[in-house]
């Protein structure tokens, strides 16, 4: 016979949860699957998030995207651009599912500590990156269509779209320490 178990002891609550969990994509990623892009999105965030405000977790930062801000806007990206005109087509859905987790973290002010204008990143980079030509971002694609022509001795690269977009790019590292500091180093808003 088994010796007796030790008596349950729920874990400890977490001081903080930063909710990064996403279905990401590229454009063609996007374009090819926006139902599962919506609903996805939906269900991991709001698993979090609920999750997060019946433990009593103290902390919750949930990261955006720059998806959430309209087509056209001005340069500087400011959040109060959100829900000011359309979104961009081809990861409206994803969007959209962004902006409803930040609406849902709003009301949790009165229980944790939660950012009301929480970080939103843009394109990120780094270890353990996406590598697959239709579902990957742009930084790793371009670096897998490089090396591929290279490895190859191709004299051409084929990179979609007209050139004219600027984009901007982060390292997952350098996030990272951007969410370690906000948590440690300012008190996020209560209702």
């Amino acid at each position: 016979m088994p010796p007796p178990s030790a008596p349950f002891s729920p874990p400890s609550v977490p001081r903080a949860v930063i909710v990064a969990a996403a279905r990401v994509g590229g454009i063609k990623a996007n374009a090819d699957r926006p139902v599962e892009f919506l609903l996805e999105n939906l269900k991991i965030q709001n698993n979090l998030i609920e999750s997060a405000h019946h433990s009593g977790v103290g902390k919750l930062l949930f990261l955006g995207s720059s998806c959430n801000l309209p087509e056209v806007r001005p340069p500087a990206h400011p959040e109060t651009a959100l829900l000011t005109g359309e979104l961009e087509p081809t990861n409206e859905p994803y969007a959209i599912a962004k902006i409803a987790g930040i609406s849902s973290a709003r009301p949790m002010r009165g229980s944790m500590e939660t950012a009301s204008s929480p970080p939103w990143p843009t394109n990120l980079y780094g270890p353990g990156d996406n590598f697959d030509l239709d579902t990957s971002h742009v930084l790793p694609a371009l670096i897998r269509k490089v090396h591929e022509a290279k490895s190859s001795g191709a004299s051409e690269v084929c990179i979609w779209g007209t050139g004219t977009p600027r984009r901007e790019f982060l390292h997952v590292h350098d996030l990272a320490r951007a969410c370690r500091f906000l948590l440690e180093n300012t008190t996020l808003p209560r209702s």
